[in-house]
């Protein structure tokens, strides 16, 4: 059973009955959102979304809201049924499929932070972990995997860090003095590591599952929400909404 069919299997034990599945009245209804509507005006203008790399889509469910970071924004309307009966093969449909967990589990009260930070919030998200992740690790070597620049920002005053991203204009340049290095370096920073720092997009973009090593994990933002609530994962969303 690969990743995503153990995801759909421990969803559908919570989430019962044809009506919720099958009705028109319950449809799943996906849209991209602009920077400000997903970020606001935060205080600095190197966050991902602000640059156009990623988009935030949000998926809408009886006006429970869930949204999710990818690089393949739509709009997408559909039940909740189609929505899992997706092949789940590109970014585009991942996006769908966990932005809509995020909606339906919210719908449901199984999580409540499925919608991202603005304005000030990100920055106050990046201070605190420093402090969150000194009251759980003693001096870690940190992998951190996806772009954040104000945790990194953050992280890099206290702890040692090696980073990596996708995006191939942040490969080779310096944030914050921490040099961003290429997947291809992924194997030999997560042996580095004592801990690793994840954004939640892996769970969009198929790289999850090659992260999950024996050694302690935590998933940042709210794209990762509902999928961190069904597989026990932990989660670091300070001021997700």
């Amino acid at each position: 059973m690969n990743f995503y069919e153990k995801i759909k299997g421990k969803f559908c034990k919570l989430i019962k009955g044809d009506e919720v599945w099958s009705s028109r009245i319950n449809v799943v209804n996906v849209r991209p959102l602009t920077s400000k509507e997903a970020i606001g005006n935060p205080e600095r203008d190197d966050f991902p979304l602000l640059k156009g790399k990623e988009v935030m889509i949000q998926a809408d469910f009886r006006g429970s809201l869930g949204q999710a970071f990818t690089d393949m924004p739509g709009n997408y309307s559909g039940t909740l049924r189609e929505v899992f009966e997706m092949s789940l093969t590109n970014n585009f449909q991942r996006a769908i499929f966990t932005s809509s967990i995020n909606a339906v589990l919210r719908h449901f009260q199984f999580i409540s932070k499925t919608v991202h930070c603005r304005n000030k919030e990100p920055g106050e998200c990046a201070s605190h972990l420093t402090n969150y992740i000194r009251k759980h690790f003693s001096e870690p070597r940190i992998a951190f995997i996806g772009l954040q620049p104000a945790m990194i920002t953050s992280l890099s005053l206290y702890f040692e860090i090696r980073a990596i991203d996708l995006d191939q204009d942040n490969i080779g340049k310096r944030k914050a003095g921490i040099l961003i290095e290429g997947i291809s370096k992924t194997k030999e920073i997560l042996s580095w590591a004592d801990i690793i720092l994840a954004t939640g997009t892996t769970a969009v973009n198929n790289t999850l599952s090659s992260l999950l090593i024996n050694k302690p994990i935590i998933f940042y933002g709210v794209t990762i929400s509902g999928i961190a609530f069904l597989m026990g994962y932990k989660q670091y969303c300070f001021r997700g909404h």
